[in-house]
């Protein structure tokens, strides 16, 4: 077998400057990222050149490939076409919670209780996460601590199987608390 000469790839949303994914390039791989303009990555666990997308559809459009002052990484700016994460996930870096919620959401494995969740409908969704909510507060005004973090572990479950229910990411609700962050610090500045 040929030793390749791999580069770590970051790969980061060009637009909202968050890390996607981190993949592996050697020459072909680079070189068909340059050609298409579409991420080409190689599979270390398949041992072969990678085209982001081309069995899932969610491609990488490349605005921007950059190497580190020592050439040995690779800093990849794409425009993501949907989940860049194989869980169905934005980002691979997403909350590990998140990512295991959208694992479930997508393949509906037999037996789990994301999946059966989802197949009730948004509406028992919703209804969780409300009926988790008045638990919380429950907790919070008369439990333990322990008590407390149970609730509060079961409310933000039921937010992420919602948001997976509506077809969101948690990326979503990340973005607004940075923009609200922002508009804040506008005010202020």
């Amino acid at each position: 077998m040929m030793n390749r000469a791999l580069k770590p790839a970051i790969v980061q949303d060009s637009e909202s400057g968050r890390v996607l994914m981190l993949a592996w390039m050697d020459s072909e791989a680079e070189r068909g990222t340059r050609e298409t303009g579409e991420a080409w990555f190689w599979s270390r666990s398949r041992q072969e050149l990678w085209h982001k997308g081309a069995t899932s559809g969610n491609t990488l459009t490349v605005e921007e490939l950059r190497d580190d002052c020592d050439g040995d990484a690779l800093l990849v700016r794409v425009r993501a076409n949907g989940p860049a994460c194989h869980t169905g996930s934005a980002s691979c870096f997403a909350p590990w919670l998140w990512r295991v919620v959208a694992e479930r959401a997508k393949q509906r494995p037999q037996g789990s209780y994301v999946a059966s969740l989802l197949d009730e409908g948004i509406a028992a969704c919703a209804r969780k996460v409300g009926e988790e909510g008045v638990e919380t507060a429950v907790a919070a005004l008369g439990e333990s601590d322990e008590r407390l973090v149970e609730e509060v572990a079961d409310l933000w479950f039921h937010s992420y199987v919602l948001l997976a229910a509506r077809g969101l990411d948690a990326a979503d609700v990340e973005a607004e608390l940075v923009r609200r962050l922002e508009e804040r610090r506008d005010r202020a500045g």
